[in-house]
């Protein structure tokens, strides 16, 4: 039986805990027949059907449908225009929101190409995602980080997010936990524009980094405190089951039960609510990228579990709320 595939996955099947609940996932890829990784408008649409009360999604850019390529700044507007058109063919409520990409340091042309964006997404598209993550070690990753080092102190990338709040667009960002404080001082340099921190900094768990989990959770707990006294940001909580953070699900006989799911990771989630409040906090599926590892149903059911002590009001805030208010969306 091969990880990740659907049959693999169904050998861990729970009861959906309080299918009632209302959830906005704010953040899952897609990408054509053929593209990088099989998720397409019909997988997404079954995982969505599998019992948890999923409202809206929110598509993050991966790369997918670009038709221009080089350096042509207007490419990612194929993606954005590709993604509009699959929210267009859904037949159930599915994705109310886009974050695509742009090249935040082509000051001389960002405008241009936001407004590019904006058209193609047809009311759907919400902010940039332009990441940080560096890879320094990229042949032990599954799925390297391709930034170059040092972007987050590039002045002409943060005059990019600095507009990027004028024009009253976010900006998500994925970034590995040894970047962190770059992070920090970004934020603390753009107050204007509302970052998101996406996977908790990423921390990773292969390669070199493989047996360090308790030495990286230390240092990643003092950091992202200093992150969260940027008022600007506010925080996803997924994105941990990606082969990239050393939990080795996606090579196990079966996938983790919540149970297992929640022993494994709890401690980054109650930490991250900690430090930022749950009125800035958003659990996150990460799909399919997390889907290597567990399923949807099993995700949810994890995420209800680690959340349950919190009162209604800020579960509300952490399964919709934030998602709804962050990304300006109208449902």
């Amino acid at each position: 039986m091969i990880p990740g595939t659907q049959e693999w996955l169904d050998q861990v099947v729970e009861e959906i805990l309080e299918p009632e609940l209302e959830i906005i996932d704010p953040h899952h890829h897609l990408w054509p027949q053929g593209g990088p990784m099989s998720y397409g408008l019909a997988d997404l649409e079954a995982d969505l059907e599998t019992g948890h009360n999923v409202v809206g999604t929110v598509f993050v850019e991966c790369g997918a449908a670009y038709q221009r390529g080089g350096d042509d700044p207007m490419a990612p507007v194929d993606e954005t225009r590709f993604i509009a058109a699959q929210a267009a063919l859904a037949t159930r409520p599915g994705i109310v929101g886009i974050v695509g990409t742009a090249d935040l340091r082509r000051v001389d042309v960002l405008d241009d190409v936001l407004d590019a964006h904006l058209d193609a997404g047809g009311g759907l598209f919400k902010g940039i995602r332009h990441s940080l993550s560096h890879a320094r070690y990229p042949e032990s990753l599954s799925i390297p980080g391709r930034a170059p080092a040092g972007l987050a102190a590039d002045p002409a990338f943060r005059a990019g997010l600095a507009r990027l709040g004028e024009r009253g667009l976010s900006y998500d960002c994925w970034l590995y936990h040894d970047q962190a404080l770059e992070f920090r001082d970004l934020a603390r340099a753009v107050p204007g524009t509302t970052l998101v921190l996406d996977h908790f900094c990423t921390p990773l768990g292969v390669g070199p980094y493989a047996g360090h989990g308790e030495e990286i959770f230390t240092q990643w707990y003092l950091d992202i405190a200093e992150i969260a006294a940027c008022e600007n940001v506010v925080a996803k909580l997924g994105g941990l089951a990606m082969p990239d953070n050393g939990y080795g699900w996606h090579t196990a006989q079966r996938p983790p039960t919540s149970d297992e799911f929640v022993a494994a990771q709890r401690r980054y989630y109650e930490r991250t609510i900690e430090v930022f409040g749950p009125e800035r906090c958003m659990f996150e599926s990460n799909f399919p990228v997390d889907r290597f590892s567990l399923s949807y149903p099993v995700v949810w059911n994890g995420f209800k579990k680690m959340s349950a002590g919190y009162s209604p009001t800020e579960r509300a805030a952490m399964f919709s709320g934030t998602a709804r208010r962050v990304y300006r969306l109208s449902i």
